[in-house]
């Protein structure tokens, strides 16, 4: 591996990093705001998921027609 090689994997790892570490403190910063949810220990955040199920369809013994 050359120097040019060596400097290009360096400056890529350096680049993935710093975009690590910008998400990271984007993600610090939306926690302390409310936006996402505090991490438990097993490192997941719990996030209860509300939806609304709508189903169109005809009650169990109705046939049509």
């Amino acid at each position: 591996m050359g120097k040019r090689q060596r400097r290009e994997v360096k400056a890529n790892k350096a680049a993935a990093r710093e975009e690590l570490r910008v998400a990271r403190n984007q993600r610090r910063d939306d926690r302390a705001n409310g936006i996402f949810p505090e991490q438990t220990d097993d490192g997941f955040a719990q996030i209860a998921v509300e939806e609304d199920i709508v189903v169109d369809a005809p009650a169990e013994g109705s046939q049509p027609g």
